[in-house]
């Protein structure tokens, strides 16, 4: 099964920079394990476009989607058999780039 991990990030309270050198070797690891899909890191929030093209002409607006001191800063997708493999891979994700991590599994 497959799981959408976020990397989420907290404008009052920022994860360190200085972690990319322990995120890559936890990626190799991951690739390593098996687990790897795919992994990238977001431009910050102001970055982002967002399109409505639900009406009669597209809206687009500058900016995020919601307004939050939270903001998604990066994604993985992994593979794994369990849950119970992906939270404890999540747990030394979380600890390793220094920001929170939600796991979804694929529907």
């Amino acid at each position: 099964m497959q799981y959408f991990v976020s990397v989420i990030d907290d404008e009052g309270s920022p994860g360190s920079m200085d972690r990319r050198p322990a995120i890559s070797a936890f990626n190799e690891r991951l690739i390593e394990g098996g687990y790897w899909v795919f992994a990238g890191g977001l431009a910050a929030p102001e970055a982002a476009t967002v399109i409505d093209n639900r009406g009669e002409t597209p809206m687009i607006s500058d900016g995020p989607f919601l307004e939050s001191k939270e903001y998604l800063a990066g994604v993985w997708v992994w593979e794994a058999p369990d849950l119970d493999i992906v939270l404890t891979l999540a747990a030394e994700a979380s600890q390793i780039c220094d920001r929170r991590v939600e796991v979804r599994p694929f529907a």
